[in-house]
């Protein structure tokens, strides 16, 4: 259990990062953009999405040991938190990418 909540604390620091404007090279894939691509990409949305998926993985990790160990529920857990990551991808290419004019 003690993991779990450590884990949690780590997402809600990187979180709160996110929401202070810093971390932008944690974000997965925007760090090894070019400058081109950079400018591209609405970074206050990024860090917002990224904000609210560390939010999400900070709830994750804090429930896991709670959540009863059979195969219905942890398969059920597991497309939950599949279905999340789809979602923030699909967000992540459209909401958080700037409007060409």
């Amino acid at each position: 259990m003690i993991p779990a909540l450590i884990f949690a604390l780590l997402f809600v620091i990187l979180a709160v990062a996110f929401l202070m404007g810093k971390g932008d090279r944690l974000i997965a894939g925007y760090n090894t953009m070019s400058e081109e691509q950079r400018r591209q990409v609405d970074i206050h949305r990024l860090r917002k999405l990224m904000a609210v998926v560390s939010v999400l993985g900070a709830a994750f990790c804090a429930l896991m040991p709670f959540i009863p160990h059979d195969i219905v529920t942890e398969l059920s857990v597991t497309l939950i938190f599949i279905l999340i990551c789809i979602v923030v991808v699909i967000l992540a290419n459209t909401w958080a990418k700037k409007k060409q004019q």
